[in-house]
């Protein structure tokens, strides 16, 4: 078995890569490199930043709604807020949705609608942190850098037999990738290794036997590539609980509020409601005989878990509780919601 770090690794990946490439609308093809296309700057951001968390298979939708409704960079940076967080409810993660537009707006007026090409500048605009710089310097504009997602970090895990649990081997795996990075195709290199990882090396059940790096995977020749890459025990997640209000006029008009744009859910409609901790003191948003909904909604953050009481009462007519919002029934769309408060609105709905 030959050394990775000492072997044409990167020239069998991209060969594979030539006649093996995932189609994805934000992807241009191998071929069609070659051929002289160039990948759109503004393409690879976007689904970069949507693919944060998230699938592939959850974000092919909303990407083509995006780009679509927003051809270019400049298009989305003029698009109102609402309206960008209404297509974002569902992906989750709403700070990237805030930042997305803080971004754009960035680009189109600082930069002119046009992306910065290196990873120094890319990493100083918005919600653009060292993973995302980096695969839209390589994938975009073809720079040499190192780009490391869970799919690169458990193939050079197993390539090199590392045996440090995740997130502390991190660097070292960072190293190794750095290591194998070809100057030549770049781009076509770092996502030939996430297609590698999402197809082949995939977590549970790796196809070695058709694997075109197999000649140099020590995992592989130890016997260990099913254990690896090794993670650090998760501690368990708290649960909180809140209780949240659901009112609604004579007319159908309904009783909403504006999150705080800093924390979670930040700058979304949402229904009024309690802190969320241990042990919430229940908020009703204006004195009434509120009713508890039979069940409760559950719904898990990144953090911890959430169990929410869901309450209802009629709201007089007239009645504007303190900073709080009056949606006309016509105007209110479910899907303008973050899933968590969807959830509260189904089981309302429902009773």
């Amino acid at each position: 078995m030959r050394d990775p770090a000492e072997s044409d690794v990167s020239t069998a990946l991209l060969r594979w890569y030539d006649y093996h490439a995932r189609a994805m609308p934000w992807r241009v093809a191998p071929m069609d490199r070659v051929a002289g296309c160039v990948p759109d700057p503004y393409r690879v951001w976007l689904s970069e930043v949507m693919l944060q968390q998230t699938t592939v298979a959850a974000v092919r939708e909303y990407f083509v709604r995006f780009t679509t409704r927003w051809p270019d960079v400049k298009a989305l940076a003029a698009a109102p807020d609402d309206q960008v967080m209404a297509e974002w409810a569902g992906l989750g993660y709403y700070a990237r949705a805030r930042n997305l537009l803080k971004c754009a707006r960035v680009i189109a007026t600082v930069y002119d609608g046009k992306f910065p090409s290196s990873y120094e500048a890319l990493t100083k605009l918005p919600g653009i942190g060292p993973y995302t710089a980096a695969a839209i310097a390589a994938i975009a504009f073809d720079r040499p850098e190192t780009v490391m997602d869970g799919n690169v970090e458990r193939v050079m895990a197993r390539l090199f037999d590392i045996h440090d649990p995740l997130p502390g081997s991190k660097p070292k795996l960072k190293k190794r990738a750095a290591e194998l990075t070809p100057d030549e195709r770049p781009g076509d290199y770092a996502q030939a290794v996430m297609d590698l990882g999402a197809t082949i090396c995939s977590p549970k059940s790796p196809a070695c036997g058709v694997c075109p790096v197999r000649t140099w995977c020590r995992a592989q020749s130890a016997g260990s590539q099913f254990e690896l890459p090794k993670k650090s025990p998760k501690k368990p997640k708290p649960t909180r609980h809140g209780h949240l209000y659901i009112a609604r006029r004579n007319d159908g008009a309904l009783l909403l509020e504006r999150r705080p744009e800093k924390g979670l859910l930040g700058g979304m409609l949402g229904w009024p409601g309690s802190d969320w901790s241990e042990t919430p003191v229940p908020a009703p948003p204006f004195p009434a005989d509120w009713t508890e909904l039979r069940g409760e909604v559950r719904h898990t953050f990144t953090h911890f878990h959430l169990i929410l009481r869901i309450w209802t009462a009629n709201l007089p007519d007239g009645t504007i509780p303190e900073g709080l919002i009056i949606l006309d029934k016509h105007n209110f769309r479910p899907n303008d919601l973050p899933t968590v408060m969807r959830k509260a609105h189904s089981l309302w709905r429902g009773q």
